[in-house]
């Protein structure tokens, strides 16, 4: 089963003969790094599995460990619905044992999968499932939330029903997601921040992390506005930084929805170009919840369309090049295996 794709702004489909027009040399190849936001699929004939995720990371830099992000890859077509999205876990899990004997034992070494938290608190039999698939990997849940009222058809993705993170059900299938131990990736766009604010301050033990920065709209009624979207966002961004319990996740922005349209030009963007593009949302990122609670990632191959990897993480480079040595670790590494609770030898 394939994510349902609806909308004006499809994923970009990645053009490697021109992705290689743009070379550039690996900044602090040494530096490790745990890519915490990472998809395999094989989305409209566009295969992203193992043999094309290594080849991303053996790029140059240090990457020493991944996590997988649901994807709606390999959904079981029978047997109970609630239970059909455990066989992703499934498959990743397996993915990752390959990866193993390949000598990558880091790939895919925290795995999120998806549930129906509309289940409420029937979804705990959901919970349990995906842990016995992956007991050693599978670290969360992910179910969209992704709603804007100026996209009723959807952006890229079907939306989803407005307000669920503020309905009785989703937040009690919520709270069995932190009773298992377990983490959410909240999957939204930027208007609907405050509902997540909502949501963290009702649910303070939950481990939250939002995706994407937010997923800042730049397309449709967004592209003429980009300083009262910043100021928007910057606004209640703040509100949900003072939620202790919600981390955020530095990347993303190369997905078209977020205005990019590096993909139009002759030649890529070089990592400096994207590293000044992105810096005030990084800064305020930063300023906002600290770097404790900030992490990179890809979002491959999703941003794949615009950038490649390389050049990507020599972007977040950049964006990190005054900070300390413990503070780009943090960055870079430590902050994704934290809240992910990933033991690394």
């Amino acid at each position: 089963m394939a994510i349902e794709i609806t909308g004006s702004y499809r994923f970009l489909k990645p053009r490697p003969e021109w992705l290689a027009r743009r070379q550039e040399a690996i900044l602090e190849p040494e530096r490790p790094i745990f890519d915490a936001h990472h998809h395999i699929w094989e989305q409209d004939g566009n295969p992203y599995l193992l043999d094309e995720l290594v080849a991303d990371l053996d790029t140059g830099h240090n990457v020493v460990g991944t996590v997988f992000i649901e994807a709606h890859y390999g959904h079981r077509v029978d047997g109970p619905v609630a239970l059909r999205p455990v066989a992703e876990t499934e498959r990743i899990d397996r993915l990752a044992q390959e990866a193993g004997r390949r000598g990558r034992p880091g790939i895919c070494a925290g795995i999120v999968g998806f549930a129906d938290l509309m289940l409420g608190d029937d979804v705990a039999p959901v919970l349990e499932a995906h842990a016995a698939a992956a007991p050693a990997r599978f670290k969360g849940i992910r179910h969209f939330v992704s709603h804007d009222p100026a996209f009723p058809d959807g952006i890229i993705v079907k939306p989803a029903p407005p307000g669920l993170l503020g309905t009785a059900t989703y937040r009690a299938g919520l709270r069995q997601v932190g009773r298992h131990g377990l983490s959410y990736d909240a999957m939204l766009y930027h208007r609907q921040i405050p509902e997540l604010t909502a949501v963290a301050t009702l649910l303070p033990d939950l481990p939250i992390v939002l995706d994407h920065y937010g997923s800042i709209l730049g397309v449709g009624p967004f592209a003429a506005k980009p300083r009262e979207t910043f100021e928007a966002w910057r606004k209640d961004l703040a509100a949900l930084a003072a939620c202790p319990n919600v981390w955020i996740k530095l990347g993303g922005m190369s997905m078209v929805i977020c205005g990019g349209r590096w993909h139009e030009d002759e030649l890529p963007p070089g990592s400096d170009a994207l590293a000044q593009a992105w810096r005030p949302y990084f800064e305020t990122a930063i300023e906002l919840f600290g770097v404790e609670r900030c992490m990179f990632e890809s979002n491959f191959p999703v941003d794949k369309g615009m950038v490649s990897y390389p050049v990507l993480w020599n972007a977040f480079k950049r964006l990190a090049a005054a900070f300390t040595e413990s503070e780009k670790s943090a960055l870079f590494h430590d902050n994704a295996c934290r809240f992910y609770r990933i033991t690394v030898s």
